[in-house]
């Protein structure tokens, strides 16, 4: 393995917590020749400002210069730009109460929009435990996610269709519509539900997809389906209630209005992850008196597949003019060197509001002053280290680089150290997870995964190219012959059908074969199924590696590519084509393989089926390792972080840098800005990735990936002072580096 050193610039500096006194020292001077009762009632305002803060530090809430000002916000628009870890919950709880207990306004008055209940529930809890404020008025605060504030609206207005909250049927309806269309194509239903919720998110329906190749013509006639199969039960889904919401609030010409005067003031949490509707709906409600605080952060924008675009944090006081825009910029969360390292890769994007995080004097000890003065030291190494500064390792493959996360997570939890439910493992994609994930399991080490409930294996995209393995030891195995029938351009409940009826009248050995006398098969058909049969036969006496590369030659990387439901994620596919190739690479026999892709997949099962609700009391949650995408460990923390697969093509992921299939429409400079786009969106993944750590923070980049060199990431190189050292000696083990002086 390589050795790297990096050393991270402009290491942050504490800040002292604000001054109560000075801070409110606005309202204790007043001109001499204000009038009498405005000076009572400018009086009367500062005492209650002064008695607010009073209890606040009574309760050990310390507020900085930058909270402060945002929670002191009257009227008028406000833009908080909150930084990873900087206390935003607190400071928009605060702000609430401030405005009850200050400002006189009715709770009833207050809106306050997450995207969680999880969020809205806790949002009240702070609020009631604020000095001053009753339980009954935190509780009629109108706290709700998007989806439960405009359920209730459309409630309340007469609307009575059923919510389709269950992804489940969902997926079974687009495939029993699928199956119905006798369509060739082997959509997932799940891409297309995904690809008709990004059309409503930007205030579009089923009727503006496109219809510019077969694929798209199928995809389209299936979700108009789909859109009529609702409408005739009655039913609506949660991108429904976005949508109706919006038309409602523009054809009834006294609710808006209503909603106008009923909420006064309207708080936004998480603002960066709005979409078109979600934000048309706020603005409209805010209205003409633009008492809007949105709360986010630009550099935490990482949703943009679901519609989401930090341009609407970013055109805010565009938007607004004369809105006051106040940076939360000191983290709680992290140490120093870790919040250094996140300053230091997220200055690399240009696209951003500018801004440094810091660290509290209160948490400062003297490693993290010595960090401070001197930046130069603040280094990734290589070991386990002390607590607070970031590692770095350069492992030669992803397989060693899970072999060195577990031994790592091994040491971390000796007695006296860390519970495994203090530690998570973070990464960019499935494919860049499968060999950690498959370590752990085989190590015994209890892990929680935070995804679908299907292994590497078992996905969507790696099932027909495993079903054509097990066709090869076991060549009546009728569940592999169904899932792989859609490579073969066939439908397949009637293709299936006809298997089944000819081989009850005549078994055969293969009983695919029977599919050369499909009546609706023209003869080319024919041919590929013989053809088909050759490359299963001959998979039987090959290396795993072999047969899947000669499977995806032949006809599958097509296949995926022309018949997935017209995804653009082309390269996702091949990266996971490309890791399932890298796993088959250690074994010799397909039926080896095969074995040990079916114990993965029932060890993930049976991890899954072993977790607890987390409601419950008592959960043993605390005592498995996290394990999730970078998306999905946004707004978490954890005491200890790895973040895997820090090379280039993986983070950045190699469809932001390799040139895309450019529109017809696009110029040059659109491509090139789009291409900017998608790297900064990977930038900010990697900010938001080493920003969920508090403690101790692991960074690791293979040297090789998918058997090709991979470089040191460019967001860490980025970073500063990227070096190349010497080779260890023969004497230090694989995995492990030292310092370097």
């Amino acid at each position: 393995m390589q050795q790297y050193r990096l050393t991270i610039p402009g290491a942050p500096r504490p800040v002292e917590p604000a001054s109560i006194r000075d801070a409110i020292g606005q309202y204790t001077a007043l001109p001499a020749e204000a009038n009498t009762e405005r000076t009572r009632a400018t009086a009367s305002l500062a005492e209650r400002d002064e008695q607010f803060f009073q209890g606040l530090a009574q309760q050990q809430i310390q507020l900085n210069d930058d909270q402060v000002q945002a929670v002191r916000h009257g009227d008028g628009p406000l833009l908080t730009i909150a930084g990873a870890g900087s206390g935003k919950t607190t400071t928009l709880a605060c702000r609430a109460a401030y405005l009850m207990q200050v400002r006189r306004v009715s709770p009833r008055q207050l809106l306050l929009v997450t995207f969680s209940r999880k969020a809205a529930d806790e949002m009240k809890q702070r609020l009631a435990e604020i000095p001053g404020v009753p339980m009954r008025s935190a509780q009629s605060v109108e706290a709700r996610t998007f989806h439960s504030f405009c359920l209730q609206l459309l409630r309340r207005n007469g609307v009575r269709s059923a919510v389709l909250g269950d992804d489940g049927q969902q997926r079974m309806t687009i495939k029993r519509l699928l199956r119905e269309s006798g369509t060739s194509f082997d959509f997932e239903p799940e891409s297309l539900l995904a690809l008709l919720s990004s059309y409503k998110c930007r205030m579009l329906t089923a009727n503006d997809l496109p219809e510019a190749s077969p694929a798209e013509r199928e995809i389209k006639r299936v979700l108009l389906r789909y859109e009529q199969w609702k409408q005739n039960g009655g039913m609506i889904d949660f991108d429904d209630l976005l949508l109706l919401t919006y038309r409602m609030l523009n054809t009834e010409s006294d609710l808006l209005p209503a909603l106008q005067e009923r909420f006064r003031y309207i708080m936004v949490d998480e603002f960066q992850d709005t979409n078109t509707v979600q934000y048309e709906i706020v603005r409209q409600i805010a209205g003409a008196s633009r008492n809007l605080m949105v709360v986010g952060d630009d550099d935490q924008t990482i949703y943009s597949f679901n519609g989401a675009s930090s341009e609407a944090i970013l055109s805010f006081d565009q938007v607004y003019p004369d809105a006051q825009v106040v940076a939360l910029r000191v983290n709680y969360r992290s140490s120093a060197e870790i919040v250094g390292l996140g300053n230091a890769i997220i200055r690399g994007n240009k696209h951003r509001r500018e801004k440094t995080l810091t660290v509290p004097s209160s948490t400062s000890s003297d490693r993290q002053d010595q960090a401070t003065e001197n930046s130069e030291d603040t280094t990734i190494e290589a070991v386990i280290g002390a607590e607070g500064k970031p590692m770095f390792a350069r492992p030669a493959t992803a397989e060693e680089e899970a072999a060195l996360i577990t031994a790592s997570i091994r040491k971390l939890i000796e007695p006296g150290g860390y519970s495994y439910g203090d530690i998570a493992v973070l990464y960019r994609s499935a494919g860049s997870g499968r060999a950690t994930i498959e370590h752990l399991l085989q190590a015994g080490i209890p892990i929680e995964e935070h995804g679908d409930l299907l292994s590497f294996y078992e996905s969507p995209l790696i099932r027909p190219v495993m079903a054509h393995l097990k066709l090869a030891l076991h060549h009546r195995d009728k569940q592999a012959i169904e899932t792989m029938l859609p490579t073969l351009y066939v439908n397949r409940e009637s293709a299936m059908r006809w298997i089944r009826e000819k081989d009850a009248q005549q078994a055969k050995k293969w009983p695919l074969i029977h599919l050369t006398s499909f009546p609706s098969l023209q003869q080319f058909q024919k041919d590929a199924v013989l053809e088909r049969l050759r490359l299963i036969k001959a998979a039987a006496t090959q290396k795993p590696a072999v047969a899947i590369r000669r499977i995806r030659d032949a006809f599958f990387d097509k296949f995926a590519e022309t018949n997935r439901g017209g995804t653009p994620h082309k390269e996702l596919m091949k990266e996971l084509l490309d890791e399932l190739e890298s796993s088959a690479g250690r074994f010799e026999t397909v039926e080896s393989f095969v074995a040990f892709a079916e114990d993965m997949a029932k060890r993930q099962a049976e991890a899954k089926g072993d977790i607890k609700p987390a409601s419950n009391e008592g959960s043993d949650d605390a005592g498995r390792v996290q394990v999730m995408t970078i998306h999905r460990s946004k707004g978490l923390e954890f005491p200890a972080v790895f973040v895997i697969g820090a090379s280039e093509g993986i983070m950045p992921h190699r469809s932001a840098i390799q040139p895309q299939q450019p529109k017809q429409t696009s110029s040059q400079d659109e491509s090139e800005r789009e291409k900017e786009e998608a790297l900064e969106e990977e930038r900010r993944l990697m900010y938001v990735a080493v920003t969920r750590a508090r403690e101790r923070l692991y960074v690791s980049s293979p040297a090789f990936y998918h058997g090709q060199k991979a470089e040191l990431s460019r967001f860490l190189a980025e970073a500063g002072g990227v070096r190349q050292t010497a080779s260890a000696g023969a004497g230090t083990s694989r995995g492990t580096r030292q310092r370097q002086r």
